[in-house]
């Protein structure tokens, strides 16, 4: 008799049981990818921001200044560099799922051919910054700042061509501590090298931009010495002259899947050159600075959900398994809508004094704290959207949003609603 209540217990509760423990395996695999990608976008991010976080003591001029080349030059060349090389991570997971191994060596040396001749023809952007920014408008004071900044950032650009297609091809194969650890030993650097060169030497912004370029390239010479001798024995059989074939299906590839996100990354360009328009120019720019390179390292959590939703996508797919890559982009979307949530709380607990970590201004400070609550609810809709839409689902749509965004941008100035509220209210 007492058979019977348990058997329907089983059945009633035994489909729900089966769910957690897919949903909780389906999570580790997530993890295992998303939690050191995650770490190493946060940390490589965090160079730039912590950097900022020097120069914003340094004086309100020099962070302007930084906000333009950080916000407009790099994130343009970032823009084209990492859409450049988001074809890899599909390749490459593929490859790597239909055991296709000795492909993913020759698909990275055709990225770094790709996004090396990318990085050459993009480099008469950096060197002449200055008269390019007086002649869009920009305050000269700054502009003359920001062509000395620029000039150092020639070094930081080229170790992304190494650093963007290195990490896509190690976590194709789940090599990720390796990542992980140069990124800790990386951002620890620049710590210490940014506080002895700023503080201790009173080197300044030289100090500053030195060890930022030191920081970039720690990872990049870490994890090619890691490829080279021996870490990748299955997928790196040396340089084959068959990287120079098939470059042109690469570059296609390359263009239609890297457009929305040169779209997501420009967007900032966009307003942080309107913001250089207004009367006072250095306070504007240095909050919408602040704002954006915290959304931004806040936007390192959703490319690396997306980076490990790529891999259990290409890979299920590689295998032959649909319905799993359909229940990993499932599992994504709901986890990295729920942190979110608690970054959205946080930054409105914390409104008032995230300023002071990059400045001593208190009028910075001030508005900062201002634009903070349109900031959080950003956050919130970038973390729900970017893994949703972003990881393959409905790209078409994902783009037409972009586009619709930056309309309203201009639509708005055309208004002369020159607020950097409005700036940052319309990010989301």
């Amino acid at each position: 008799m007492e058979a019977a209540p348990s058997a329907r217990w089983k059945k009633r509760h035994g489909h729900r049981c089966r769910w957690g423990v897919v949903l909780g395996r389906e999570n580790k695999k997530l993890w295992v990818v998303a939690g050191p990608s995650i770490f190493t976008r946060f940390s490589s991010f965090g160079v730039t921001v912590i950097s900022q976080a020097f120069i914003g003591h340094i004086g309100a001029t020099e962070l302007a200044a930084y906000a333009l080349v950080s916000t407009v030059l790099m994130r343009f060349s970032n823009g084209i560099l990492l859409g450049m090389a988001s074809a890899l991570e599909t390749l490459c997971g593929q490859s790597y799922g239909a055991k296709q191994y000795h492909m993913l060596g020759i698909y990275l040396q055709r990225s770094w051919i790709i996004l090396f001749l990318c990085s050459v023809v993009l480099l008469p952007v950096y060197i002449f910054t200055e008269p390019m920014l007086v002649a869009l408008g920009q305050d000269p004071k700054i502009s003359a700042v920001a062509g000395t900044i620029s000039l150092w950032y020639i070094p930081v650009m080229f170790s992304y061509v190494w650093s963007f297609t290195l990490q896509m091809y190690l976590q194709a194969q789940s090599k990720n501590m390796i990542i992980t650890y140069l990124a800790m030993l990386n951002l620890a650097l620049h710590v210490s090298l940014s506080w002895l060169m700023t503080v201790k030497f009173q080197l300044g912004l030289a100090g500053v931009m030195g060890s930022m370029v030191i920081a970039m390239w720690i990872p990049v010479f870490g994890q090619l010495a890691f490829v080279f001798f021996g870490g990748c024995p299955l997928t790196w059989t040396g340089f084959s002259s068959a990287a120079f074939t098939d470059l042109g299906a690469i570059i296609k590839l390359s263009l239609s899947s890297g457009v929305m996100l040169c779209l997501e990354l420009w967007y900032n360009t966009i307003l942080v050159l309107l913001t250089g328009y207004m009367q006072n120019a250095e306070v504007a720019l240095d909050a919408l600075s602040i704002c954006i390179n915290i959304n931004g390292w806040e936007m390192m959590i959703s490319v690396g959900f997306l980076a490990a939703t790529g891999w259990r996508v290409a890979n299920e797919l590689g295998a032959g398994s649909a319905r799993k890559a359909k229940f990993a982009i499932y599992n994504v979307v709901l986890t990295s809508s729920l942190i979110g949530f608690v970054l959205f709380v946080f930054f409105l607990v914390f409104r008032g004094s995230l300023a002071y970590i990059f400045t001593e201004s208190g009028e910075v400070a001030a508005a900062v704290a201002d634009l903070s609550p349109l900031l959080a609810f950003s956050i919130l809709v970038e973390q729900c959207s970017t893994s949703a839409i972003r990881c393959g689902c409905w790209c078409w749509l994902a783009n037409c949003s972009c586009l619709c965004q930056r309309y309203i941008i201009l639509l708005d100035w055309h208004s002369s609603w020159r607020s950097p509220r409005l700036c940052c209210g319309i990010s989301s």
